[in-house]
């Protein structure tokens, strides 16, 4: 993959929802340069979780790929780490909070889990997308072990209560991939480039929710196929109104197929 500078021009869908997107960057960084303020290498003190929210939902997690994300799931979850089953009550968002969990902690795992050799080890240099790409891969393959289960949780996160803290967690996640791939640009393109790599990953996630081939393999050429749409076009997936139609659209297909009533 080369290096990923995208220079688009954008249509209005695409400037409304890249508004929307900067809008919640915005948030979470008061300007480019500060963005690192928020990325998991400094996620010490204070730790992401409570000690008691984080024990509960840890134990929870390993519950999900019976139970889901539900209520029952944060139940036995609290059961086995000594609380009473009223113990869930300390967690105000309810099933969302076990969703955010898993968000939040596959995240600031990935500076552990993907370790990019030096160039002087290597022998050679490994470009930025080549970068950020094994980064997404790697966040994706975190939800293998519940993707039978992520349908629920995409409907989760789309009910409007939630939709603004679900939107600040997956820019979040672009932020880190970029800055864990090494780009530390602070130009007009850095609104850009986290809104279409947010685009990318989460087509690529519902797309995964479908994918029944071995090893994710179709996935896998889902990614790429994505991020060279956005290499040969300058577009961000042609444009984020279009990602964000085809996204509902998959949710909502997927949701339906599992006998959910929307």
């Amino acid at each position: 993959m080369g290096s990923w500078d995208l220079k688009p021009h954008p249509s209005m869908a695409t400037r409304s929802l890249l508004g929307s997107f900067r809008a919640t960057s915005s948030r979470l960084a008061a300007a480019p340069a500060c963005r690192r303020s928020f990325h998991s290498y400094e996620y010490t003190q204070p730790p992401p979780f409570p000690p008691t929210e984080s024990a509960i939902l840890s134990a929870a997690l390993s519950h999900v790929p019976d139970h889901g994300f539900t209520t029952a799931a944060l139940t036995l979850g609290a059961r086995d780490v000594g609380y009473l089953d009223v113990s869930t009550n300390i967690l105000p968002r309810g099933v969302f909070d076990l969703v955010n969990y898993h968000l939040v902690m596959q995240r600031l795992a990935l500076k552990d889990t993907v370790q990019f050799p030096a160039e002087a080890e290597s022998g050679k240099k490994l470009g930025t997308g080549a970068k950020v790409r094994t980064l997404i891969l790697a966040r994706l393959r975190a939800n293998e072990s519940i993707i039978h289960r992520w349908q629920e949780a995409l409907a989760i996160m789309a009910q409007p209560t939630y939709v603004p803290a679900s939107l600040a967690e997956l820019a979040r996640l672009a932020d880190e991939i970029w800055f864990l791939a090494g780009d530390t640009s602070v130009d007009t393109s850095w609104y850009t480039k986290r809104a279409s790599l947010s685009a990318i990953y989460s087509s690529s996630e519902v797309f995964m929710t479908q994918d029944t081939s071995q090893n994710f393999r179709d996935t896998e050429q889902f990614l790429d196929a994505r991020m060279e749409d956005v290499m040969k076009m300058g577009s961000i997936f042609g444009a984020l109104g279009e990602w964000t139609d085809y996204t509902a659209h998959s949710t909502i297909n997927v949701l339906r197929s599992k006998g959910v009533r929307i």
